[in-house]
């Protein structure tokens, strides 16, 4: 089996920014509300165009550049999203056409905000397997397109973002374990419930909403908490290691008060938990991929050290892993 490490990042946020001021003027709500109870300041929203291939293909550009890798060089393009361009077409072949990867297999991974975790673990087991050498990963999402602006309790949450890396195969060990975990009897926590197979888009669809994100909040913080402990916890475990041993924390950027309460029970140093929820809200998949990226470009990553990524989504679903950087 060969081991697998990360060799570019990149990311790609949209201009136009929505503070929380600006959603004063649109819901019922306030600056100090949800600063309060989500410590979100602002978030990206894409303008008119900019889809979930087009965010993925400028965060490309930039993991590839730094990988000093051609787009002709990669051997599969994974792209985690909840929001595809289209139904298919896979997101991943439209990011290839954009890329001209014509060497690339593709495919979109669904694992909403963990959907970055699932992909890198999933690329890391093509390359140990020795079937692929180089992969790119990309998070994306235009999460303002299945969001409610109507409602208050949703529309403060949620970003628009991307974020890329490039995997290679390597002689000492990047990625040193993982764990995963669903339970789809919790499915109905956080959804999109109009759109699909189970309820097709029609008049009663739009008019109910039900096309746009469905959360039960209060239910969510405590299982996100938990499971976001508890899968960090194996990770480190199967790795060998303690949490005294993590260098930097990344977790789902969802809610600062959740990340809070996860790297209290996990004992994590303040010091070493990244966090940019503040800028973006929550940008599902991309969130992780943003963190992790930004924490490279800060210089807050250095060789040898260890890295945790933690995520949850709607599922629902979970996951983490262990990284030694090289």
């Amino acid at each position: 089996m060969r081991a697998a490490k990360i060799i570019g990042l990149g990311k790609y946020l949209p201009s136009r920014r929505l503070t929380n001021k600006d959603l004063e003027k649109i819901v019922d709500t306030s600056d100090e509300w949800i600063t309060t109870r989500t410590g979100i300041k602002e978030r990206r929203i894409a303008k008119e165009g900019e889809s979930a291939s087009m965010l993925a293909y400028k965060a490309s550009q930039e993991a590839l550049k730094r990988a000093g890798l051609t787009p002709d060089e990669l051997d599969l393009i994974i792209v985690a999203t909840i929001t595809p361009d289209m139904n298919f077409p896979s997101t991943a072949c439209f990011l290839q056409k954009h890329l001209k990867a014509v060497n690339a297999s593709c495919f979109d991974l669904s694992a909403a905000c963990a959907g970055f975790v699932y992909a890198a673990v999933t690329a890391w087991q093509y390359i140990a397997s020795g079937l692929y050498d180089n992969i790119l990963i990309v998070g994306s999402e235009v999460i303002s397109s299945i969001t409610d602006f109507k409602d208050r309790s949703t529309c403060v949450l949620f970003g628009d973002g991307a974020g890329a890396a490039v995997l290679t195969y390597s002689k000492t060990p990047g990625f040193i374990s993982s764990d995963f975990g669903s339970d789809g009897f919790l499915s109905d926590i956080l959804s999109v419930p109009g759109g699909g197979s189970q309820q097709p888009i029609s008049q009663k669809v739009l008019d109910d909403r039900s096309h746009y994100i469905k959360m039960k909040g209060n239910e969510l913080f405590r299982i996100a908490v938990r499971l976001m402990i508890q899968t960090a916890e194996i990770s480190l475990k199967k790795a060998g290691l303690k949490t005294e041993d993590v260098s930097l924390f990344i977790p789902h950027q969802a809610n600062k008060r959740i990340i809070d309460a996860v790297s209290k029970r996990l004992g994590i140093d303040s010091q070493k938990i990244f966090l940019n929820v503040d800028q973006y809200g929550n940008m599902s998949s991309a969130s992780t991929a943003v963190a992790l990226c930004e924490a490279w470009e800060k210089g807050m990553i250095k060789k040898d050290d260890i890295i945790v990524l933690d995520a949850f989504g709607g599922g629902l679903v979970w996951g983490s892993c262990v990284i030694k950087w090289t």
